[in-house]
């Protein structure tokens, strides 16, 4: 009865320290979970990655909220490996990233590294490139939204 109340309890802090991010189909309109294949899903269209994300709508301006959680991940998670320059440190720099890759592509590279590694002809150029595996960041679809918002505004976008 101890373990069952300290997992529920190591569960309940997990959760609660997780970064405030969309939780809601309202605030990430373009996903439903209900509706989506594994993961592992047949690659339709090649520009748009192997993975759940199918379409993403991108508003105008960006979402200044996004980009804030967005810089808060990359700190967290990504900055040790890419730079937001066009220079490569472990992994290649993020300028320009958006202008080269279709946001889905990049959402499903973030969300499904190791299929995307393995199956999808771009991400295996960049293994290519860069030697190494970039490693699963665990980073949830609103997560990966935030990134994708912080991307565009380093790109230059408005």
């Amino acid at each position: 009865m101890k373990k069952i109340i300290f997992s529920i309890g190591i569960a309940l802090l997990f959760y609660n320290c997780a970064p405030d991010k969309p939780k809601t189909k309202e605030e990430y309109p373009e996903f439903d979970e209900s509706q989506t294949p594994a993961p592992a899903a047949s690659q339709v269209d090649p520009t748009k990655g192997i993975g759940i994300i199918k379409e993403v709508t991108l508003n105008k301006p960006i979402e200044q909220d996004r980009v804030k959680r967005g810089v808060s991940i990359y700190e967290m998670k990504c900055s040790a490996c890419h730079k937001l320059t066009d220079q490569r440190l472990v992994g290649p720099g993020w300028k320009d990233v958006t202008k080269r890759r279709r946001p889905e592509w990049i959402m499903n590279m973030v969300t499904n590294v190791e299929v995307m590694l393995d199956k999808d002809a771009e991400a295996q150029k960049l293994l290519e490139l860069c030697l190494t595996r970039m490693p699963n960041q665990n980073v949830s679809i609103g997560d990966a939204r935030d990134i994708l918002e912080f991307m565009r505004q380093n790109d230059g976008e408005k």
